[in-house]
């Protein structure tokens, strides 16, 4: 019997609240696929290389590609990193990247719940504008559009 099977079987799946280490790529993806606006900084030790704010588009695990930042854009790759230590500060969520000495730290711009609350209000106002523009008691197919 393999370590990993016996893992598997005798022991339960992480539980890992707003505070941990996440190795494993799959939990890695899955963590950083709604992040966002962050801002983010490039430490090699305790010297920042980059600093900056920018949109995560695009979080992948594929070890032939890199991880790019550029134009306030994040490409992020998990295969680039070791794992990722989750933290709080200041009550807010911060996400680091780590390799060797190096680390990607991401700190979001917002949270999940606040773009869901953005967005509902976004439909919202749309669905009040259309409702304005076409009258509920309007069927269009009995206009008169000649």
């Amino acid at each position: 019997m393999t370590y990993d099977r016996i893992n598997r079987s005798n022991l339960p799946a992480p539980c890992i609240v707003d505070v941990g280490t996440i190795v494993n790529k799959r939990d890695m993806r899955r963590i950083l696929s709604n992040v966002g606006a962050v801002h983010y900084r490039y430490l090699e030790g305790e010297t920042c290389l980059a600093e900056g704010e920018g949109y995560v588009v695009e979080v992948f695990s594929d070890p032939n590609q890199a991880t790019l930042v550029a134009n306030q854009t994040l490409y992020l790759n998990v295969s680039s990193f070791d794992g990722i230590e989750l933290r709080r500060s200041k009550d807010e969520a911060q996400f680091d990247l780590l390799q060797d000495n190096r680390r990607l730290q991401l700190i979001p711009l917002s949270s999940p719940l606040h773009e869901q609350a953005e967005h509902a209000i976004e439909l919202a106002t749309l669905e009040a504008m259309v409702s304005d523009v076409f009258p509920s008691d309007m069927d269009v197919r009995d206009a008169d559009l000649s």
